[in-house]
């Protein structure tokens, strides 16, 4: 079985896949995700989770990624609207997997991808 990467190395690969969700968030006309250095606590270890997940369950698909981040988005208050609001903790993006739109549905996978390439 392989070691689990150190603290310092998950924090590294949380920053890479925290930065290639911004990239291809904004690619998809989304700018609202900050670098990484001046995002908010709360997101950097929302990212740091979802990369500990994907080392845990890398043969887990997509749609368990997504069940995942729902999961903790609920468990720190978050709720759907359609409209994302940090302050109120809101997102249009807390439904189940089948209703994303695809752009969405391949985040999940870069998430898992960046991971499993980081750590293989």
């Amino acid at each position: 079985m392989k070691e689990r990467p150190t603290d310092a190395e998950l924090i590294a690969i949380a920053q890479t896949v925290h930065e290639a969700i911004r990239a291809w968030s904004e690619a998809h006309g989304q700018s609202d995700i900050p670098a990484w250095n001046e995002a908010e606590q709360w997101m950097r270890d929302s990212t740091l989770e979802s990369v500990c997940y994907v080392i845990d369950n890398p043969g887990a698909p997509n749609s368990a990624q997504h069940d995942q981040w729902m999961d903790q988005k609920r468990r720190d208050g978050w709720t759907h609207s359609n409209k994302k609001d940090e302050r109120k903790k809101t997102h249009p993006m807390l439904v189940p997997y089948d209703d994303l739109p695809d752009f969405e549905k391949r985040k999940d996978g870069l998430v898992r991808a960046v991971v499993l390439s980081l750590t293989d």
